[in-house]
């Protein structure tokens, strides 16, 4: 037996991170278990970091925010290939993993490398590498082993040609036509950065609308501009059936009949918490059917009030930035620290090609809640940033309440949205009102003058 720890995180991603420092800085002894061979977890390895890597690399050597000034034709480089994508993010990676190895170490957390299952409520047995198990033991528990891309019986996954969202990063040779499958956050972000390199895109989404937690206008926006470069929706009937066609194509069937032809499929329908070889029975906790643990939403604790679980094995909204804090808040929890106040705010990032963000409510949400309010509209083009950049399109909504005059909500599409959008994210928390935008300076120029115009925009139209 390898001892007793008072608090044993099981994954390695952003929440489990943010935890077992939170515990180390408590002056806890940590265990961090972590499957694969180099800790960071899915955000590291497959999810997160890899994806956000990939779209700045295609975007630089695309030439893509350039073409504002150059053409759509422009390139930086005439023929972009699978190896082009893969050197920045091996860089990437290798920086993101030392810095987390600095962080554990500099902390006085454990790290194990192997596969957790419980077999008791407060024993672990940990199959390593090499096959060897060792048996551990802790008064707490964190589970943050995060989630692996749904693999339907249908679908042949052993097809070079097929792929999931975690196999994407790696993709074997650039096609000039890919099928995305599932038109969530994280198929729209492929399918908008593969389109940014000039593969014809088409996306297959069951349900007729997508990306409903955003602003209905956002979306339009959204949908027009890459309806604009090429991107073919088929939404509203799902993927009954995939096969390879005689020529060694693609071919994906839909519910009502209509086929999509294509050199790749990717597939991004719906991802399940990696919870099945846990052996959770043993600590009598059970998953839904999609392997993920229901929590305390304010504290994370599982059903059994030593263990704990965070990040996206508990489901909505599966952000790294909100993994990082209920890791912390569970921490804290764990230990009996005060727990931080929750923000009442947070953002939402798309790392779409063009980036979405959004913080607050939606014009939807506001509507329905029966206030009396008004929307403000900047294009970025209207600043002057904007037009050095070269930029065509991208806005700003925001939403003021027309009595108390107070921001409600932030809503951008466009160049540097998921930076912009802390400003609003700030204003919201802080409770200000339309006033702080109009009477306050900001830098000249800059796309956050944007603030600016869609505040007097509202500003020109709000009783006063």
């Amino acid at each position: 037996m390898a001892g007793v720890y008072e608090f044993i995180v099981i994954g390695s991603g952003p929440s489990g991170r943010r935890a077992a420092i939170q515990a180390a800085k408590l002056g806890k002894s940590v265990l961090v278990i972590e499957g694969r061979q180099r800790v960071g977890g899915v955000s590291v390895h497959t999810g997160t970091i890899p994806s956000k890597t990939l779209r700045e690399t295609a975007l630089n050597l695309s030439g893509w925010r350039e073409r504002g000034f150059y053409g759509r034709s422009y390139r930086v480089k005439k023929e972009i290939v699978s190896e082009d994508l893969s050197i920045r993010l091996c860089k990437t990676l290798d920086h993101e993993v030392d810095v987390l190895e600095h962080q554990f170490l500099r902390n006085g957390v454990t790290t194990m490398a192997g596969f957790a299952r419980f077999v008791g409520p407060n024993r672990l047995v940990v199959t390593s590498p090499d096959a060897s198990e060792l048996v551990v033991e802790g008064e707490r528990f964190l589970i943050a082993v995060g989630t692996v891309p749904h693999h339907p019986d249908a679908v042949d996954f052993t097809d070079p040609d097929i792929l999931d969202s975690d196999e994407v990063v790696n993709i074997p040779r650039l096609p000039r036509s890919l099928a995305v499958v599932g038109a969530g956050v994280i198929g729209i972000e492929y399918a908008t950065i593969f389109s940014a390199l000039d593969v014809a895109v088409t996306v297959i989404e069951p349900r007729a609308t997508f990306l409903d937690f955003v602003d209905r206008e956002i979306v339009e926006e959204f949908v027009h501009q890459l309806r604009d470069r090429g991107v073919t929706f088929r939404l509203g009937s799902p993927a009954a059936k995939v096969e390879k066609s005689a020529d060694g194509r693609v071919l994906t069937t839909l519910g009502d009949g209509r086929t999509v032809s294509s050199e790749m499929l990717l597939y991004c329908a719906g991802r399940m918490g990696a919870t099945s070889g846990l052996g959770l029975e043993a600590c009598a906790l059970e998953t839904d059917s999609r392997g993920r643990l229901a929590v305390d939403p304010h504290t994370y604790q599982t059903s059994v009030p030593h263990i704990y679980a965070a990040g996206d094995v508990i489901g909505f909204p599966s952000l790294a930035s909100t993994s990082m804090e209920q890791g912390r808040i569970a921490a804290c929890h764990a230990f009996g620290l005060p727990l931080p106040p929750a923000p009442a705010f947070f953002p939402y990032g798309i790392y779409a090609v063009p980036e979405i963000s959004t913080v607050g409510m939606t014009e939807e949400e506001v509507r329905k809640r029966g206030i009396n309010y008004e929307t403000g509209i900047a294009r970025l083009r209207e600043t002057s940033r904007g037009h050095i950049m070269g930029l065509q399109q991208g806005l700003m909504k925001m939403i003021f309440s027309n009595k108390t005059r107070r921001l409600l909500g932030v809503h951008i599409i466009g160049e540097g949205a998921t930076e912009l959008i802390h400003i609003g994210q700030a204003v919201l928390n802080l409770k200000g009102t339309i006033d702080y935008f109009i009477e306050n300076t900001f830098n000249y120029p800059t796309l956050a003058e944007a603030y600016k115009i869609a505040a007097l925009d509202a500003w020109n139209r709000m009783a006063r």
